[in-house]
């Protein structure tokens, strides 16, 4: 989600967010969340200032309401932001970027999500910086004196326990001393408390730099903030620009098969639901008991935490006690480094790989779909970790589906809205994201909930009594869902030959005798999709008594792709020469399906989509909506372009589609007929034509947008009145205030 939306209410009117960032600010051992906002404000001669606003939030960050202002870092000529490397720690290409921010007066250290919105965000502070040249005049920041002047009016003593360091840069006044634990005065009349709790203390010795760099050194690296990979099977996972690299990239795919041979590596996977407790067991009886150390660990929990803080607040000490837990679970005999983490309320996902295949895992990404109240929140739903194994992609998933035995079509619907809403950002932000299937291999595990039916308690336990499993798998709801071709399609399960794994007595191996009397189940499970993939063990571990689920896991041989360095330098080599050989003469040119699209009827918070596709010639393109003279974005802030730029080879197609979205922000200018559902846009072709592309429709009024003293002056419904009337009223209101 993008939380910049949040941070922009907040701001002063002139002062922008260009890109937000959530990250983890770490001042020795304390770990705190901190939304990190770039706020560009245009001054009146022309030129742009920076700042990095710095925001305590205590959820997603939805509106301005859920984030407070804590400290402001203004981008001077003595700002940097370097990347560092925990000492002693393995680089991991896919883990959490760790990165030094340093002016003269402060130095704070974050971790920052691995993907490309992080890359985004580095890119966008490294235009922002000020450069070094001595004929550009240094930067002011006049605007953020507000800031400064909103806390000085409040005359309230620093709490106790605040530490009230100041960040000051030279010739200016100081911003955020003095902090503060009560609402504060927003520039747009809201209220910000200026939390003073987090400052920059000294470098942290365990971070250092991994070179001494000058400043324009540094500058340099912040701006290609990209990984830099030599191994040749990550060359496709890095970000191309040009066409010509984007034509190498999809000729190096389909030739993949000549340069890359399979490779088995083990997997594990495991899932267990722990009930909201913590560890008091020895994982190892799961997670490394009687197996060789596998290359992969794929370790998924659900009811982590059950507390009602977990599901309203995003931290809970039962994330750190459970990967505590497993990290000394691993199996002896390898060391193994962590990839990721991901946590949705209860819902965690853990991957690990050996040390030594770290150096050939790219392109890491994780993502959280909640399906739980009103179908949103975190209580149910899946986490999700992607990532580039050698040349293979693969994707692990981990769900907690919708409980009771009724619910099996509810637990079929969040299967399906895991698979629909969860997406993956790609290196290259102009092709669209990767969803679950776009996946060369696909593990998914958890408690899906799934029961047994039409079978009585007591009939069930005779069944398992006598290890009649084949028969009461006869009545397991999976089996008969997926036989059906509702749920998981494509998939496969291996053979259940455990006994159910819930529901127990809490420290025990007894059945349910609670008054609810649970009929057992195979709640938890794992599923693959893909090819070469072989299951070598599925089993439960009843060692394990702390909750009332036994844990699962399931160990595969997965055939990976690998690259061959000479195969793979012969295969480039031809590509490139046949490039070379290509006559670049033609202009590009395509065809449009469709130039006019015409929007009936728009409704508030309501998504229309028109599509059109765009046919290539004979020659390769690269296409792009550009923005018009004198305007900042290509379209109107009501429309979108999906996908907005790419791509195309010889002889191919690409569908487009423009969405209208009316929200807060532009309804009431629609509603006033300030602004109309019209607007043109520029298709550009490098190296070709411009093709204009005509939008228009007409937005139905409603009160939502309206301000509330033009409503009162209604005498009908809006819908009724004639737009003449409405921007009338308007026009009076604004006139008499």
């Amino acid at each position: 989600m993008d939380q910049s939306v949040a941070i922009q209410e907040t701001l002063a009117e002139g002062e922008y967010c260009v890109i937000a960032v959530q990250g983890v600010l770490c001042e020795g051992d304390s770990r705190q969340s901190r939304l990190l906002g770039l706020v560009r404000y245009r001054l009146e001669h022309g030129g742009q200032e920076h700042a990095l606003f710095l925001y305590t939030h205590r959820r997603m960050a939805i509106t301005g309401d859920d984030v407070s202002l804590d400290q402001i870092v203004p981008v001077s000529r003595d700002f940097t932001l370097e990347e560092v490397s925990p000492d002693g720690e393995l680089y991991i290409l896919g883990s959490d970027v760790t990165v030094q921010l340093d002016t003269a007066e402060l130095s704070l250290v974050f971790q920052l999500p691995f993907g490309s919105q992080t890359r985004m965000f580095l890119h966008e502070v490294a235009r922002a910086c000020p450069g070094f040249d001595s004929a550009t005049r240094d930067p002011e920041f006049l605007w953020l004196s507000r800031y400064r002047c909103a806390e000085l009016e409040l005359e309230m003593p620093t709490p106790r326990g605040c530490n009230s360091a100041l960040v000051t840069w030279p010739g200016y006044a100081t911003i955020g001393g003095g902090g503060s634990n009560f609402d504060g005065l927003r520039p747009n009349g809201k209220g910000v408390p200026m939390d003073q709790s987090s400052r920059g203390q000294d470098k942290p010795e365990s971070l250092q730099p991994r070179q001494n760099k000058s400043k324009s050194e540094i500058t340099d690296m912040v701006r290609s903030s990209t990984i830099t990979v030599s191994d040749k099977a990550h060359i496709l996972s890095m970000q191309k620009f040009g066409l010509r690299d984007t034509i190498v990239k999809s000729h190096l795919l389909q030739k993949e098969e000549d340069y890359t041979y399979i490779q088995n590596f083990r997997f594990f996977a495991g899932t267990y639901n722990v009930n909201g407790q913590s560890p008091k067991e020895c994982l190892r009886l799961w997670l490394s008991n009687g197996i060789q150390a596998p290359d992969v660990y794929c370790v998924g929990f659900q009811e982590l935490d059950l507390s009602k803080e977990a599901f309203f607040f995003h931290d809970t000490p039962k994330e750190e006690e459970w990967f505590k837990a497993v990290s000394e679970g691993l199996h002896p005999d390898a060391k193994y480094a962590k990839v990721k983490l991901i946590r949705l309320v209860g819902i965690m996902l853990l991957l690990y790989v050996k040390q030594e295949h770290a150096a050939y895992i790219s392109e890491v990404e994780a993502e959280t779909v909640g399906t739980g109240i009103m179908g949103r929140m975190g209580n149910k739903g899946g986490v999700a970790i992607r990532f580039q194994f050698h040349n293979t992609s693969i994707c692990v998933v981990n769900s907690h589906l919708a409980a009771h035995i009724e619910e099996y079509e509810r637990r079929n619907q969040d299967y399906k809205d895991i698979c629909s809403r969860m997406q993956f950002c790609q290196p290259d932000p102009s092709l669209p994201p990767l969803t679950i299937s776009n996946h060369d291999v696909i593990l998914w595990l958890g408690d899906l909930n799934y029961r047994i039916e039409e079978l009585d308690v007591e009939k069930v336990k005779k069944l398992i009594e006598e290890k009649d499993f084949q028969m009461l798998y006869a009545y397991d709801q999976l089996k008969i869902q997926v036989a059906a071709k509702t749920v998981f399609e494509g998939f496969t399960e291996g053979e259940l030959t455990f006994q159910p794994t819930y529901k127990y007595d809490t420290g025990s191996d007894d059945w349910d005798t609670s008054e609810k009397c649970r009929a057992p189940a195979w709640c938890d499970r794992i599923l693959w999709k893909g090819k070469n993939i072989t299951q070598l063990s599925y089993q439960s571990h009843m060692a394990l008594k702390t909750s009332d689920h036994k844990p699962v896991s399931s160990v595969f041989d997965i055939g990976v792709r690998v690259v061959n360095d000479e195969l793979y330098r012969k295969t480039l080599e031809e590509i490139v020469r046949s490039l070379d050989k290509m006559e670049n003469a033609n202009i590009p040119s395509v065809s449009l399906s469709k130039r006019e699209f015409c929007f009936q009827n728009v409704k508030y918070m309501q998504l229309k989509v028109e599509s059109f596709t765009i046919h290539n010639g004979q020659v390769p393109c690269h296409f792009e909506f550009i923005n018009k003279p004198d305007e900042e974005s290509y379209c109107k802030q009501w429309l979108n372009a999906n996908p907005s730029r790419g791509f195309l080879l010889p002889d191919s197609d690409v569908e487009i589609d423009l969405e209208l979205f009316v929200n807060k922000m532009t309804a009431t200018k629609l509603n006033s007929g300030e602004d109309k559902i019209e607007d043109i846009l520029v298709l550009h072709l490098d190296r070709g034509k411009d093709y204009f592309l005509s939008v228009s429709g007409n937005y139905l009024p409603s009160c939502f947008g309206s301000p509330i003293h033009t409503l009162c002056y209604m005498r009908e419904p809006i819908l009724d009145l004639p737009l003449e009337t409405i921007s009338e009223l308007c026009i009076f209101k604004f006139r008499e205030s």
